[in-house]
């Protein structure tokens, strides 16, 4: 035997079945005759199916007590995020972030940021790690009394220090 869906909004049996597929996700409304017909359903000009998803997780959020998180600086709350897209202020990042962590781990390559880097800025950053560290040798070397590895020093220090500087084209 067939389950018989009821309305999201009024409990009665539901006879517009609405599907809308998101990021891979599948939600579903269900309406009975009368708040399909108040919600605008019958009418595409005055229908819009994402307010309508948002009234019924809302809905769903109040019934299961869900919908109480509110950001602390701004008010902001879950259903503002679902209903703007975006938050009020920074600080929602941290009150939402249960909310938020599965929505980017889906959307993207996990939770944490990982750009790139333009190579001439590693090549830039390598050679200075490499010219601190013999300027930290030359100064050790010298402190005790090494002087022919201070020379070495001193030299691959004037080598570096030329490929630091940008050859000229002309």
């Amino acid at each position: 035997m067939a389950k018989t869906l009821t309305c999201n909004f009024c409990s009665q049996p539901a006879t517009v079945h609405l599907t809308k597929i998101v990021a891979n996700k599948v939600h579903n409304v269900d309406l009975c005759e009368d708040c399909a017909q108040a919600k605008g359903v019958t009418n595409p000009g005055g229908f819009s199916l994402g307010d309508l998803l948002l009234e019924a997780s809302l809905k769903g959020e109040a019934s299961s007590g869900g919908g109480g998180v509110r950001c602390e600086q701004c008010g902001f709350t879950q259903a503002d995020f679902k209903k703007h897209g975006r938050f009020g202020c920074p600080a929602c990042y941290d009150t939402f972030a249960a909310l938020l962590e599965p929505m980017l781990d889906g959307m993207h390559k996990g939770t944490r940021h990982a750009g790139k880097v333009p190579r001439a800025a590693l090549e830039r950053k390598s050679l200075y790690d490499r010219l601190t560290k013999l300027e930290l040798d030359l100064t050790d070397a010298i402190k005790s009394e090494r002087y022919e590895e201070a020379a070495r020093f001193r030299d691959e220090i004037n080598q570096v220090k030329q490929a630091f500087t940008p050859k000229d084209s002309a």
